[in-house]
């Protein structure tokens, strides 16, 4: 695949003087030949927020005594775990030349598979894309996944080698491995350290000279992209907006073209990285609106934003709609904060439109939400950003895909939950969603992930060498075998190495049962799923294992079992009554004072067992339900 990287910067184009202050430019005075819209694109851990730090510093957006690492990533989940989770934008300004001060709005993106959505919004607002590699890792499957993103969004591309610092970096392999897949020569590749401040100048003029500034017209009606959203508490929805056509400022009648409901502009601004209020944004510009919209259901990422009197004749192109991969149950621990949950979920929803939810019950866990993510890294964010920022306590079931079944009567079922799994008289086929997973391993590795694709039901249909110490592997496997645990198996299995990125092929023919969990005999839905039947032996022995270390000794034996397909049982174990000693008072005497207790005792758990429930903590859950 060839890609157009642009032209070399000219000889006498040479480090520029930084802006301290500019004048006009805090008002939404700006050249539209003069801005440069691009984002950065890398996979996880390759240096995209220390590059972002870098060009921070360097245009001097944030004085030093405010100055952090990580600057962008103001979740706290994000500087814990080190990765980018939401997509940031901020306006910088880059004085020098001829030409004016140029504005310059980043977009930071995340590098992780499960939050590509993100990367897919940043790049409608971009023109241009600064593909980041890490030189002592090389290509990784989710660089090449965001550079077709980049590619199929007609984004200029500038490759950018980073880590140059490292012992173990090899800056040689990583040109060639650039030149296999984008066809870039030498010296259109930067070659830069993020961490040291190396390059970062270059990296500077690349993106004047080869971005090109934005196309639209200010004089036509306006039309703006919503690629993000966040909601205040004390200003309502904050709309992140792309200009592309026309103007807006604060006064103004706007109009959502997906709902066709006007607002009132209340405040409109650029993000340097707070948010800083403009007179107005023009065609070109990314920045924020307020409208005093109190209702998060009313604004859609991909929505069209117009004027009210003057309407754009024709929307922008929507985001293409983002279907949920894995599915689960989630309710709080405790009832009294199922009120507080449904609010939490809304706000959740409104900057995060991969995330769906539904009211759901269960005879265990009570009211809560059947709610949809685009992998597990993606619901364990969920999870963490509830309990983190809105103080609840909650309980997730065991994940499961979205099954297709064929019934008799003709129709198809969507199939999210196992509590619904019909029974098998009445179905004609079962089919489970396949995934095409592109894998990037050493050659050292090739043989150990082979192993662990076959082990997942998975088929290898390709292999590529990537620069030659490297190998893209092409599996066909089904969904439910990868999104557990199977990214945390490669990176093991290739000491680091690995990476992963897969898509959406289509559903086929599968024998999957629905797996039951008993406990005393009576089936506790929260601990059903649905597996493949040569799996579930395996699963439920798993299970009931966990279940045995967890659940309480009563003053009755308590048997948890396993079902498969709603008849066989396939698994057992046993917790052992809780021994008490009833004739711990009794002192001497005829043995017969103590055969007569011991008996009334027996007795006792014999009644207790027929009419007793199994108390299960809530441990025992969270235990089970936890993906390994």
């Amino acid at each position: 695949m060839a890609v157009h990287i642009g032209h070399a910067a000219p000889d006498g184009l040479r480090r520029m003087p930084l802006a301290k202050d500019l004048t006009g430019m805090g008002n939404g005075i700006r050249r539209q030949e003069n801005i440069r819209n691009f984002c950065i694109i890398a996979h996880i851990d390759h240096g995209k927020s220390t590059l972002a730090d870098r060009l921070l510093q360097i245009t001097d957006t944030i004085p030093k005594r405010e100055f952090r690492d990580q600057v962008l990533d103001d979740m706290d989940l994000e500087r814990e775990r080190g990765i980018t989770i939401k997509a940031h934008h901020v306006q910088m300004t880059y004085a020098g030349g001829g030409e004016g001060p140029h504005t310059l709005n980043l977009i930071d993106t995340p590098g992780h598979v499960d939050f590509s959505y993100e990367v897919s919004r940043s790049l409608a607002a971009c023109e241009g894309a600064l593909l980041v590699i890490d030189a002592s890792q090389g290509m990784q499957a989710q660089t090449v996944a965001n550079l077709y993103l980049a590619v199929a969004n007609d984004l200029e591309i500038i490759p950018v080698i980073n880590k140059i610092d490292l012992p173990n970096a090899d800056v040689e392999a990583t040109m060639k491995q650039i030149a296999d897949l984008i066809g870039a020569s030498g010296d259109e590749v930067l070659t830069v350290s993020a961490k040291n401040g190396t390059g970062i100048g270059e990296v500077i003029e690349s993106i004047i000279v080869k971005v090109p500034p934005p196309s639209g017209d200010a004089s036509a009606p306006l039309r703006a992209l919503i690629f993000d959203s966040v909601f205040n508490n004390f200003r309502g929805v904050v709309i992140h907006v792309r200009i592309f056509d026309g103007n807006v400022a604060p006064g103004q009648k706007i109009k959502l073209l997906s709902t066709g409901k006007s607002y009132e502009v209340a405040e409109v601004g650029v993000f340097r990285p707070g948010a800083t209020p403009v007179d107005g944004l023009s065609a070109g510009d990314v920045g924020y609106l307020i409208a005093n919209i109190k209702d998060t259901a009313e604004v859609k990422v991909g929505d069209t934003v117009t004027l009210e009197k003057t309407p754009c004749a024709s929307p922008l192109p929507d985001f293409k709609e983002l279907r949920p991969m894995v599915y689960s149950g989630l309710y709080p621990a405790s009832s009294a904060d199922y009120d507080a949950l449904r609010p939490a979920l809304e706000r959740l929803r409104l900057n995060d439109p991969a995330f769906v939810y539904q009211n759901e019950s269960s005879a265990a866990l009570g009211l809560g939400f059947r709610c949809g993510y685009l992998g597990l890294l993606h619901m364990e964010i969920v999870q963490e950003r509830l309990q983190r920022e809105y103080d609840l306590d909650i309980i997730m079931t065991t994940p499961n895909v979205i099954y297709e079944v064929k019934m008799r009567d003709g129709r198809t079922l969507r199939l999210d939950n196992p509590v619904h799994f019909p029974d098998r008289s009445e179905t004609t086929e079962f089919r489970e969603p396949f995934i095409r997973a592109f894998i990037i391993c050493p050659t050292d590795c090739i043989g150990r992930i082979l192993k662990l694709a076959r082990e997942r039901r998975g088929e290898c249909v390709a292999t590529e060498t990537l620069g030659g110490r490297s190998v893209i592997l092409t599996f066909e496997l089904p969904l439910n075998e990868v999104v557990i645990d199977f990214y945390d198996l490669i990176k093991s299995t290739t000491r680091g190495y690995g990476s992963l990125d897969y898509e959406y092929i289509g559903t086929r023919p599968s024998d999957m049962v629905k797996l039951e969990i008993l406990v005393g005999g009576e089936p506790v839905d929260a601990f059903s799923s649905i597996v493949h039947r040569s799996k579930a032996t395996e699963k439920a022995r798993k299970m009931l294992g966990k279940l045995k270390d967890v659940i309480p000794r009563h003053l009755f034996q308590v048997v948890l079992q396993a079902r498969a397909g709603g008849g066989k049982i396939i698994a057992r174990e046993t917790i052992k009554a809780l021994k008490k000693d009833v004739t711990a008072g009794l002192y001497g005497g005829d043995i017969t004072r103590k055969m007569k207790l011991r008996e009334k005792q027996k007795a006792g758990k014999k009644r207790m067992k027929k009419v007793g429930k199994v108390n299960i903590p809530q441990n025992a859950f969270i235990a089970v339900l936890k993906p390994e």
